[in-house]
Formats: structure tokens, sequence, C-alpha cells
């Protein structure tokens, strides 16, 4: 009885691997599309924060890991907002720094793009007191308070991790500053800002 030939080990083999593969995109896939955990938002401007908030003006928060590559696109879409904008609300991109990392751990490549965008004032978050204040618990979390002081928008401005292009989060951000519409919430795809990301 002869055995498989070298053609059909081939086969297989073709098989195997294209299976691992599209395995593998599966799996990427559904990270991309998988939000972070759920935030639990403050409803009117956190007490204690130290971001001041001049009366009669909207603020914008982000709340960033210095280390997760997924909010380079986050980046992106706020610097489309602030253009969009064109100073209707002051704006601020906190970085965490974990508690017993050295002075300047989170002034990397993501805390320069951010310094680079008009209109934002990039600063640390030690230890993600600040995040904890707004409710944020994946990077790339915005809140908009109004000139009220309430709660307009907290979400992620993202379709996906990693994905820059038109979403609902940044749609929805755009609607409360341009017209003073309705803003809601919306999921937010990045890394937690919990976990700690040494890379």
């Amino acid at each position: 009885m002869k055995g498989p030939s070298t053609r059909g080990w081939l086969v297989l083999a073709g098989a195997l691997w294209l299976g691992g593969i599209g395995t593998g995109v599966a799996a990427l896939a559904r990270y991309s599309l998988t939000p972070g955990a759920a935030p639990v938002p403050t409803v009117t401007w956190p007490e204690g924060t130290r971001l001041s908030r001049l009366a009669g003006r909207p603020v914008l928060v982000m709340l960033a890991h210095p280390k997760c590559t997924c909010t380079r696109a986050s980046l992106a879409e706020l610097a489309e907002v602030m253009a969009h904008a064109r100073g209707r609300a002051d704006a601020y991109v906190l970085f965490l720094r974990p508690e017993g990392l050295e002075d300047g751990w989170e002034q990397g490549d993501l805390w320069r793009t951010a310094a680079s965008i008009p209109g934002v004032t990039v600063l640390r978050d030690p230890d993600g007191v600040e995040a904890k204040r707004f409710g944020a618990t994946t990077s790339g979390h915005v809140v908009l308070y109004g000139a009220d002081g309430r709660l307009r928008f907290s979400g992620g401005i993202t379709v996906a991790r990693g994905h820059v292009g038109d979403s609902p989060g940044r749609e929805a951000l755009e609607r409360v500053l341009l017209e003073d519409g309705e803003g809601g919430g919306t999921p937010v795809y990045g890394c937690a800002l919990r976990e700690r990301r040494e890379g």
C-alpha cells in the first residue's frame, strides 16, 4: 500500500498554513473590534480635578496611555475634531504615568503627536488619578463637558482599534461642538489604562 504522495503532503501543508492564517486574521479582526471596558463617566465636571475650566467654555479631555499604539488613530481623529471646531472648546490630552516609573516615561512619540495638535494642552496623569475622576478605563476615551459643566459626550472617536476614518464617535462629538447637538456615548477602542505597557 502506497503512502501519501509528496503532492498530497504539500496540499495538506498548504491547507493547514492557510487555515492558520485565516484563524490569525479572524482573531486580529475580533480584537480590533472589541471595545474596552465600559466607562462610568462623571455627569458633571469632576470635583478635585487639577484641570482648569473657564466659565462659559466647553472642555474636551482625552485620557490616553503613552504606549498604546491604538491611540495614534485616536489622536489623528482628535486633530480633525480640533481643526473643525476652530477654537470652540479648550482641550487636554492626559497621558498616564504609572506609579514608580521614571520622570518623562510618558513623553514619547504619542505625547509629541498630541502636543502638535493646535489648541491641545498635554499633561501627565500620575497613576491615572484624573482618568479615575473622569471615569475612563480605556486609552483614547474622550469626554466633552459643555459650557455649563455638564457632560455632553463620552466615548471613543475611532470605529475600531487603530482605525483612522469616519466614526460615529467623531461625528457625535463634532455635532455637539459645531451644532450644539446631542452627543451621547460611543464605545472606546484602545488599551486598558491600568495595563502596564513597557514597549
